[in-house]
């Protein structure tokens, strides 16, 4: 897959490009959150048994799982923020079909709609890639990567306020006011990406992730109802390990997949995506936890009798500090680097809830707890994307981070039915009620820090930034991924791309091969032609250049532990020469 820019070039990022992004994700995780308030309301308000209520929160999640990786990948081949508008577009028509319905299966359908726009958020992150300044991008990604949980955090009181005050339609008109202001921002103010890839949509691969990914979370969310032990829980976890399987033998075999499962399989793309999955679980486990013990009267001896709008306002602080994380994390990073910063905030994570064990007495104490928690959810969330550019080709960003915001979902899919099941079972039954009690909210914070201490270990044997064959992640474009990679590679491949007059290619992609015919590495080739590749050890290589206009040429090259010139002439056929 190539990075190709489009025919027409992109307008000059402005200034406002940052905070409409941003304000994109922030208004696509409102989607998330949106319900809790009435959440205990939500049968009677749809004239629906508990149990069928619980789909219009689960189709959300569903939908949003399919949409990140699907989303993300037509936005590398068709434009970045084509799908971000379309996304936008998707979630407020669905939040009108809500708005206008008061029976189930209308709703569900609005919100599995609502639920498609999730893939507004890797799609930012690829926007602020390829057009944002090396200086900027940091920050800009770690605000972009925060807005789920920013979202998330200011949407509870807000929406408590509304739902306590207004009809619990005026929730839907106003996220579908919210969607229209996100749109013309983004179209007045956010160009179009000049980079695309290679290649075709790959339709029976999406298909089949999204049968996957339906068949895995289906019984996550609906296993406390069904039984973890019941035959349809059983069988749909079955189902989805092979629907899963024989979807990754066909990403295999075909030239341009949905998802790079080599690329995914990368140590450093692999141990991020787990790392992230432990991050939403951290991440859930507070939005679950705080609200209910809040609102819980004085009577039971620890619930808080605080009201629904109180307790939302309680917990705000953790989406507000996590945008305030931002700058911060861009400084850290710029400093130490992503990994870094993603240990940081995991230990800032394991802080919080280690200390939230005994701050349960007060609302003040919880106004702390979300603000600690708040900055280590901030700083983890903003290296995520970081990592996992770093480790990807440029014309595979979308898809990447796609995937990564999916395995954060999967995170908060199963810190919700844990935490749910361990709720329920240490609840005390009164009256035909069951009222959690503080035992199993502080199950639940041990539980929070064990998913830290996984995710800290993950952090912990991500290779270091020295020994990484790409650059760091503040570049913003090929051109400066190129350089960065000449000034870091010091023992590698390097040159230039010429075609047949010897003139420079700029844009040519590059390709590593080692001796078993896997791709090492691959690059771009910069506006003068030159390009730059570290090798993982010395021995025969095989390097293969291709551009538009151009066929294809491949010469052989052995590397012996110095960095001599290979030029790469696309007019000649390929000849051994030695590195």
């Amino acid at each position: 897959m190539t990075h190709t820019p489009t025919e027409r070039p992109a307008r000059s990022a402005s200034g406002a490009v940052v905070p409409v992004l941003a304000f994109a994700g922030i208004v696509v995780a409102v989607m998330q959150t949106l319900l809790v308030p009435v959440i205990k309301d939500l049968p009677q308000l749809l004239d629906t048994s508990p149990s069928n209520a619980t789909w219009v929160l689960t189709s959300t999640l569903l939908s949003g799982a399919v949409a990140t990786p699907i989303m993300g990948r037509l936005g590398d081949l068709h434009g970045k923020r084509r799908m971000l508008i379309a996304s936008l577009a998707v979630m407020v028509a669905g939040a009108l079909v809500s708005a206008l319905t008061s029976t189930l299966l209308p709703m569900i359908v609005g919100r599995t709609l609502q639920g498609f726009a999730m893939g507004a958020i890797p799609l930012g992150i690829g926007l602020m890639r390829d057009m944002l300044p090396r200086e900027r991008l940091g920050s800009a990604m770690a605000l972009m990567s925060s807005s789920i949980g920013v979202g998330g955090g200011l949407a509870l009181p807000a929406a408590a306020l509304v739902a306590q005050h207004t009809d619990w339609h005026a929730l839907f008109y106003g996220a579908a006011g919210l969607g229209v202001l996100s749109i013309v921002l983004t179209l007045l103010t956010v160009p179009e990406s000049p980079m695309r890839a290679e290649g075709s949509f790959d339709l029976l691969g999406a298909l089949g992730l999204s049968a996957g990914l339906v068949l895995f979370l289906l019984p996550i969310t609906k296993g406390s109802d069904w039984g973890w032990t019941s035959a349809t829980t059983l069988g749909l976890f079955a189902a989805a390990l092979a629907v899963l399987l024989l979807w990754g033998v066909l990403e295999l075999r075909i030239a341009a997949p949905l998802v790079d499962l080599r690329t995914t399989a990368r140590r450093e793309v692999l141990l991020t995506n787990l790392a992230s999955i432990m991050v939403g679980v951290s991440f859930y486990v507070v939005s679950l936890v705080l609200p209910q013990l809040l609102q819980l009267p004085t009577a039971t001896g620890y619930g808080l009798g605080r009201s629904m709008v109180v307790a939302g306002l309680c917990v705000a602080p953790l989406g507000l500090t996590m945008m305030f994380t931002a700058p911060v994390y861009a400084r850290l990073s710029a400093r130490y680097g992503p990994k870094v910063t993603l240990i940081i905030g995991l230990l800032v994570i394991a802080i919080g809830y280690g200390g939230g064990l005994g701050l349960m007495d007060a609302a003040w104490q919880t106004v702390v707890t979300s603000v600690v928690l708040g900055a280590g959810i901030g700083l983890a969330y903003s290296s995520l994307p970081a990592l996992i550019v770093g480790a990807v080709p440029a014309s595979e960003t979308g898809a990447a981070n796609g995937l990564n915001t999916l395995m954060r979902s999967i995170g908060t899919s199963v810190s919700s039915a844990v935490i749910g099941m361990v709720l329920a079972n240490t609840a005390h039954h009164a009256g035909g009620l069951e009222i959690p009690t503080m035992h199993g909210f502080r199950v639940s914070f041990l539980i929070a820090t064990a998913a830290v201490a996984l995710g800290l270990v993950l952090a912990l044997c991500l290779p270091n930034p020295a020994r990484a064959a790409r650059p760091q992640l503040r570049a913003s474009s090929e051109e400066d991924a190129n350089l960065a990679r000449a000034t870091e590679a010091l023992r590698g491949f390097r040159g230039r791309v010429l075609d047949a007059g010897g003139a420079p290619v700029a844009r040519a992609k590059v390709t590593l091969i080692d001796r078993r015919g896997r791709q090492a590495g691959a690059t771009l080739s910069a506006a003068d032609g030159s390009y730059a590749l570290a090798v993982p050890a010395e021995g025969p290589y095989v390097l293969a250049a291709r551009a538009a206009g151009h066929g294809p040429r491949a010469s052989a090259a052995t590397h012996a532990g110095d960095d001599r010139p290979v030029d790469l002439d696309l007019s000649l056929p390929g000849e051994t020469v030695t590195a």
